[in-house]
């Protein structure tokens, strides 16, 4: 059923709007995933160093996934902060016919018709949903590359070869898609009214829809999903590698925890 809805989509709107329909509001999703992109991916990097150096080495091995929870969801509040206003104009050409064809026919009039309010009211909402999405993203990353390390692939990262870490980046990537696509749809369904109704509330649109109702569309999200967060993570990786910037191993115990657990002879 679910994916004859994704086929439908298709052809409802190459039937009303043309294949150029299919491309409607790229710019604004363009600039602004490209922007988000760049903040949420830097910031991880930044803030996982200064929680790791508050938490001492002992504390970030045992609390890790605590603290690639809490370095990506402090990343993606300002990531979002720059994709709110690119977000609302994309889903006001997308989802009102005649409003506007392109961005910037889009934004003066957005900015004009209820100001700079227009660009940020869906930003609580957006944070409702990329929070707990880019959290999954990382931490379930994060923790899958280690896993897959120590139980399916028949050798230690470092003996492995570029492509071959590549790979494990890409299969990695692609399961932690799949529960950010669960993790955060419901609160892209109401993002999604929201941005397309003048005057409507969070509150009011989450009731509206129903439990039923922010669900709807899951299985096509998780495609979509898992598809692009798996490529995301391997051209992130695949830049590391051709600029030869540093690529950490899965953690590791401390030693000296190890000696504190008498791990060690």
């Amino acid at each position: 059923m679910y994916s004859l809805d994704i086929f439908n989509g298709f052809s409802v709107t190459v039937r009303e709007d043309g294949v150029r329909g299919l491309a409607k509001g790229w710019a604004p999703t363009f600039i602004g995933y490209s922007m988000q992109g760049l903040c949420k991916f830097g910031f991880y990097e930044v803030f996982k160093i200064v929680y790791s150096d508050l938490l001492g080495e002992e504390n970030t091995y045992l609390w890790r996934t605590s603290l690639y929870l809490a370095a990506s969801a402090s990343a993606e509040f300002f990531a979002d902060i720059a994709l709110a206003p690119m977000e609302a104009c994309k889903v006001r050409i997308q989802t009102q016919p005649g409003y506007a064809n392109t961005l910037r026919q889009c934004a003066p009039k957005m900015y004009a018709e209820e100001g700079l309010w227009a660009f940020y009211k869906g930003v609580v909402p957006l944070w409702m949903r990329q929070i707990p999405y880019t959290m999954m993203k990382f931490a379930c990353f994060e923790r899958t590359v280690e896993l897959l390390y120590k139980y399916v692939v028949p050798k230690p990262r470092s003996e492995c070869s570029k492509s071959e870490q590549l790979v494990v980046t890409f299969v990695a990537g692609y399961i932690a898609g799949v529960f950010c696509a669960i993790v955060s749809h419901p609160a892209d369904s109401v993002v999604s009214v929201l941005n397309k109704e003048k005057g409507s509330t969070a509150v009011g649109v989450l009731k509206r829809l129903g439990p039923k109702g922010v669900w709807k569309g899951l299985v096509a999200r998780i495609i979509m999903i898992g598809t692009l967060t798996a490529l995301q993570w391997f051209i992130y990786d695949s830049v590391k590698v051709y600029f030869r910037l540093p690529r950490p191993p899965p953690p590791e115990m401390p030693e000296s925890l190890k000696k504190k657990l008498g791990l060690t002879e």
